[in-house]
């Protein structure tokens, strides 16, 4: 990144001249508005309702791993069944996937591109593209790697942290 964010006041880091106190300097409050100004700025460019970066997501990671069941999509795109399921509706019903029962787990369900969704995620790679190359110019060549290793980091302890049982009680 080319400035030096320990250098950056958290009265910078705030819309107008709204003074964000704590949250100017907490990792969690930056990373969700940069996730918004990346969904936005890609949502624009797309200039199609409903076809949001996390539906493109959706559509790479079908098209990548053909038959990926539900809860392995769930998890390779970090959502859980609340907001995936109705995206798998909404791409059904606009015909970019398919669901089929999975052959040995009837609870399970294997999803697939439609010719209509393998169309679609052509266009939204497209899109896609220049989003990311809007990124790439926006952190650096040197800095991407690094950024993407910290927030893979970042998702991977966070998870882990998820899956331990808590106590809220101190144990002596």
């Amino acid at each position: 990144m080319t400035t030096d964010l320990a250098e950056t006041s958290a009265e910078d880091a705030g819309p107008g001249s709204i003074d964000l106190g704590r949250l100017g300097r907490t990792i969690a409050y930056h990373l969700r508005l940069a996730q918004n100004a990346s969904f936005q700025s890609f949502a624009d460019l797309v200039g199609e309702a409903g076809l949001r970066p996390g539906r493109y997501a959706l559509l790479q990671l079908i098209h990548d791993n053909p038959g990926i069941s539900q809860t392995d999509l769930s998890r390779a795109a970090g959502r859980d069944k609340t907001t995936l399921t109705p995206a798998l509706n909404d791409m059904e019903r606009r015909g970019l996937i398919t669901r089929r029962p999975h052959p040995t787990d009837r609870r399970s369900r294997m999803l697939a591109l439609t010719p209509a969704g393998e169309e679609k995620l052509v266009t939204l790679a497209e899109y896609a593209g220049r989003h990311d190359a809007r990124l790439d110019a926006i952190v650096g060549s040197e800095d991407k790697e690094r950024l993407i290793r910290l927030l893979r980091m970042i998702t991977e302890t966070l998870d882990q942290d998820a899956r331990r049982p808590v106590s809220l009680i101190d144990e002596d």
